[in-house]
């Protein structure tokens, strides 16, 4: 196993492997409970709620075992936060397309994805994005899983007048993600191995010293019947023949070009922060994406909208992981999760908040890599990172960043130094902000 997952030359082991596959899974964990309630619009559509629940735990161990077996990297998959929410709001409720078929829609995607992933196509576009952007993205991705953090603690909430705003720091939830906040910053400062992780375990036990998480009592609250696949199993499949329409081209569109730059985005800070970017380049990209575009297949028979690479993989990272088994142990965790669900209860907002912001610090750090003092440079590298959490959406940073560059490169005379594939870039952005956005 060492000598599969190159734990000598990524200078790991088994013990920080497991606890990076345990960083990471905790601080997704969320996404079981979450997506479920997001994809039945809390009700709204009638898909079976236990059913996407049994859907999602499977497409992210699936998409994460193929990651950590296939590509090699400690990069977690599950179910897309905002893919989900344009699946249900905007395609489901907002145009009223049956569920069925919306999922036959992201089955479309991803097969779409396979073609392009083994043509090569998704690596040379990666591989061409020059290295202050990919910078830019990795920093950018921090400071929006910081912002998700901070709200998920409801240390920074909703205003009329300002649009946010400081929450109620005595509020016992929001108390409790301050301390866990502290608790990881001097474990952290402390150069405590797996800091971020233990940081997450203090609190959740703070929490349940001061009654603001509820403790496991007994079997019930341990151990939990798996619900039924059968009500979205294979219902992609049924519905694929009606996905032929002008409406279901810009969903099929609409799920491919938001997953191709969040993933794209994704690995790029995954790799970046485990140092595995070798020449600027992202080493066995090409696997790394089939993986990804293999789990969204998987996830849309099974029955849940678009799977992609997630940023909370960085708490892994930051945690230590740097090979393939981190995402191994992470898989075996969602599996494991299929039973022991209710202990999940103790994994709320509070005690994963710490983690995301603190992730947000570290991912920041590569800002000083940035040519800062290159005008034609810092101006999209600077809206490519703040637009990612003011708009709230990691494409939307990546779209005004690459629309930018292109043009101020020309401007400076540096043209040449532009591959073809950027100006490609440039209209399929503008296109985006100006219609499918």
């Amino acid at each position: 196993m060492k000598k599969f997952f190159q734990f000598e030359e990524l200078g790991t082991n088994f013990r920080t492997e497991f606890i990076a596959g345990l960083t990471t899974f905790l601080s997704m964990a969320y996404i079981l409970f979450v997506n479920p309630i997001t994809l039945t619009a809390d009700g709204a559509i009638d898909m079976d709620q236990g059913a996407v629940f049994t859907a999602t735990a499977l497409a992210a161990a699936v998409g994460t075992l193929v990651m950590g077996l296939y590509a090699k990297y400690p990069v977690a998959l599950a179910p897309g936060m905002g893919l989900n929410a344009f699946f249900a709001y905007t395609v489901v409720l907002g145009w009223g397309i049956p569920w069925e078929t919306a999922l036959a829609g992201v089955l479309a995607s991803g097969l779409i994805f396979i073609v392009l992933t083994l043509t090569g196509l998704r690596e040379k576009i990666i591989n061409a994005i020059p290295g202050n952007l990919k910078l830019a993205v990795g920093a950018g991705i921090g400071l929006f899983i910081a912002f998700i953090g901070f709200q998920n603690a409801e240390i920074i909430i909703a205003d009329p007048a300002t649009m946010v705003a400081l929450g109620d720091l005595t509020s016992g939830p929001t108390l409790l993600a301050v301390f866990g906040i502290l608790a990881t910053v001097i474990l952290l400062t402390l150069n405590v191995k797996g800091g971020v992780f233990y940081g997450m375990i203090i609190t959740a036990i703070a929490g349940m010293i001061f009654g603001l998480i509820s403790p496991p009592t007994g079997i019930s609250d341990v151990v939990g019947s798996v619900p039924s696949l059968a009500p979205t199993f294979g219902q992609a499949f049924v519905e694929f023949g009606n996905i032929f329409t002008g409406q279901m081209l810009v969903v099929i569109l609409t799920f491919l070009f938001v997953d191709f730059f969040d993933t794209a985005g994704t690995l790029v800070a995954v790799a970046t922060k485990a140092g595995l970017m070798k020449d600027n380049k992202l080493p066995r990209a090409g696997k790394a994406l089939l993986s990804d575009s293999t789990a969204t297949v998987v996830g849309a028979a099974l029955g849940t909208s678009t799977t992609t690479s997630y940023v909370e993989s960085t708490t892994g990272v930051s945690a230590g992981g740097r090979s393939g088994f981190t995402s191994v142990v992470t898989a075996g965790f969602f599996l494991l999760a299929l039973i022991f669900s209710p202990l999940l209860s103790v994994v709320t907002a509070s005690v994963t908040a710490p983690a995301l912001i603190i992730v947000g610090v570290l991912m920041c750090t590569v800002l000083k890599d940035i040519e800062w003092e290159k005008f034609e440079v810092a101006v999209p590298a600077f809206l490519t990172i703040i637009i990612m959490p003011l708009a709230y959406s990691i494409a939307t940073g990546i779209a005004m960043g690459f629309v930018f560059y292109p043009i101020l490169m020309a401007v400076k005379g540096r043209a040449k130094e532009i591959n073809p594939i950027m100006w490609f870039l440039f209209v399929v952005f503008v296109l985006y902000l100006a219609f499918l956005h």
